[in-house]
């Protein structure tokens, strides 16, 4: 116990510190805009530390990069399913988030998760869910089931947008059909396989990017979205005069949570550290999700957020949504997956 309070200590002091006096580099690789520019500046201003950003559009992007040797990263962002594999791999260091001081702002519900048991590589970033996202005033009905998007009726043929990667479509399919997340029965894959390749000639675009410019523009009627970014859609819809909403569909939308992680050639562990810290002060994390539409997990970081969002039915689900997370499948899982995922966009 003594040995761990001294640790403890240890730790606090060469964080507060590093506040005022840390100096060098960090470079963050995180999702396409997803990094407040606001934070940042904050960042850099009170600690001396010079930020570099690079972007990716998926998890596997950012799996295949680090597998594939990539250095030069010291914060990178990977969601709550891919988590086990970064570990499982090697590609990240491990720590103890708890001995960094800001980690008491940590929700409860976010301090022991089944991604990451003790929080010895992550601490919490962001978390939200993916549904899909529609204009009302195009479409003619309002979308109470993933059927709209999966058997789009004729307004929207044609004008369906799907994320690129298969984590969430795969999952979307699953709760439409009934079947579980991370199935390794290849006769419940096929019944996925048959179902999206049904949807395939209603597809205008596969892609995890601007989507909420092609439902503006009204190239796509449906979309695949996640929650924050179709709260910020809605309020451009609303400025120009339109109808945007992100729907929560009776079979349910899928749950996540996106992680800080250091990589195992992290240069700038300490720097890094000091990054998480920052990031889970509840005012540091409002001006995140501010930026974002995301929430956060930190206490107390509502009073500092946006009352808008505080509002937001993108943020602030309805009492009876079914919100199902997702997981890291199994090897034979994933295996199911990807072969489906190839087979669709062949």
């Amino acid at each position: 116990m003594k040995l761990k309070t001294t640790l403890l200590t240890s730790v606090a002091l060469t964080l507060a510190a590093g506040a005022v006096n840390a100096e060098g580099k960090l470079n963050i690789y995180n999702w396409t805009d997803y990094t407040s520019p606001e934070v940042i500046e904050k960042f850099e201003k009170e600690t001396g530390i010079d930020v570099t950003l690079d972007t990716y559009d998926t998890n596997e992007t950012l799996l295949a990069k680090l597998q594939a040797g990539a250095t030069g990263y010291d914060i990178i962002v990977p969601t709550s399913n891919f988590v086990p594999i970064f570990i499982s791999e090697g590609l990240v260091q491990e720590f103890d988030a708890a001995e960094l001081p800001n980690f008491k702002h940590v929700a409860e519900r976010w301090r022991e998760v089944d991604w990451d048991p003790g929080r010895k590589y992550s601490v919490p970033f962001t978390w939200g869910s993916a549904s899909i996202a529609y204009r009302p005033d195009l479409l003619g009905k309002t979308i109470d089931s993933y059927a709209d998007f999966f058997e789009p009726p004729e307004a929207a043929q044609g004008r369906i947008s799907v994320f690129k990667s298969p984590e969430e479509i795969v999952n979307q399919a699953h709760l439409y059909l009934g079947s579980p997340f991370c199935s390794e029965d290849p006769g419940e894959m096929q019944k996925v396989q048959d179902l999206l390749m049904a949807q395939k000639p209603y597809v205008l675009v596969y892609s995890s990017e601007g989507m909420n410019d092609r439902l503006l523009n009204g190239d796509v009627i449906i979309s695949d979205h996640w929650n924050g970014y179709a709260f910020k859609g809605r309020e451009l819809a609303e400025e120009q005069g339109k109808e945007l909403v992100y729907a929560y569909p009776k079979e349910g939308v899928i749950g996540w949570a996106d992680n800080l992680m250091i990589p195992a050639s992290a240069e700038n562990l300490e720097n890094a550290k000091t990054f998480m810290n920052f990031m889970m002060d509840p005012e540091n994390m409002a001006l995140q999700s501010n930026f974002t539409g995301y929430g956060g997990p930190i206490a107390g970081q509502a009073e500092f957020m946006d009352a808008s969002m505080r509002d937001a039915p993108e943020i602030n689900a309805p009492d009876d949504a079914k919100v199902v997370f997702s997981f890291a499948c199994s090897a034979k899982a994933q295996s199911l997956i990807d072969r489906v995922w190839t087979n669709v966009l062949r």
